[in-house]
């Protein structure tokens, strides 16, 4: 099935899902906003990404972009060139997967897949799988804090996992104000800080790693410059932060540009 026969139904199913998100992010009321720092993008460069690609996990390495995308099918992991954005490397998954959120660890890409419960393991540098990790539940986001894995499942609990073996080693659950906070997707830890984009809306929400404190948002609505809105373009989604310079890297699922930005 190609990219433009298959976008309609995958947009429709997002639709009515993210309507059932929407109902239940609001159920319980207004979110209290005490304490909670706002940013906004304050100036930003764009550079090509590809329009194929749905974006699940996205990460700097050695000065590359990562990126892993989801869609039975269509799922694989990529090295990208941040300045281009040309795919430089491609692994791709069997049918069978959905792929989702990323990380690298010691050298090692931690790929999670949605529904199937598995996490592929990859040599970073070769593209060469080393192992396979089950685990329960759902896989959505994943980064490290330089000891741990951080993984997010759709709901408002995080997972710290062991690296080596993938098993839990304790949870976190986030809180804005005193709720809950579903729907967390992409995770990137940024100084002592983890970022995460929360299905559905333009906006980053920066979370404590101790308390599950929602510390800051980042509005980031506007991003995707209107003339490449399309049909085919579906929501905010990817958040790679390089170690080595400070730059920001931001995209979205099947969006046709991202973009290097400076928040304040």
């Amino acid at each position: 099935m190609n990219h433009r026969s298959f976008v309609p139904a995958a947009a429709l199913l997002a639709a009515a899902v993210f309507t059932g998100f929407a109902s239940r992010m609001h159920m319980d009321g207004p979110v209290p906003q005490a304490a909670v720092q706002e940013y906004s993008v304050v100036s930003k460069e764009e550079i090509r990404h590809d329009l194929s690609a749905y974006t699940q996990g996205f990460f700097f390495y050695d000065g590359y972009l990562y990126e892993s995308t989801g869609q039975y099918g269509e799922s694989s992991f990529r090295k990208i060139d941040p300045e281009t954005g040309k795919v430089l490397r491609k692994e791709v998954f069997p049918a069978k997967y959905f792929g989702e959120g990323s990380c690298v660890f010691d050298g090692r890409a931690y790929i999670l897949t949605w529904y199937e419960g598995t996490c592929f393991v990859y040599d970073i540098e070769t593209f060469t799988k080393l192992a396979e990790f089950p685990y329960q539940g759902e896989g959505w986001g994943l980064t490290s804090d330089g000891r741990s894995l951080i993984m997010s499942d759709g709901t408002s609990t995080l997972s710290f996992r062991d690296p080596m073996t993938f098993l839990e080693q304790r949870t976190l659950t986030v809180k804005d104000g005193g709720r809950e906070v579903q729907f967390i997707n992409e995770l990137e830890y940024i100084d002592g800080k983890i970022w995460a984009n929360i299905y559905g809306l333009d906006e980053i929400y920066v979370i404590d790693p101790v308390s599950g404190k929602v510390t800051a948002k980042v509005d980031c609505r506007g991003l995707l410059d209107s003339r490449y809105r399309s049909s085919a373009v579906d929501v905010f989604n990817g958040i790679a932060y390089n170690h080595e310079d400070g730059t920001l890297y931001l995209t979205g699922k099947y969006w046709p540009r991202m973009y290097k930005v400076t928040v304040k």
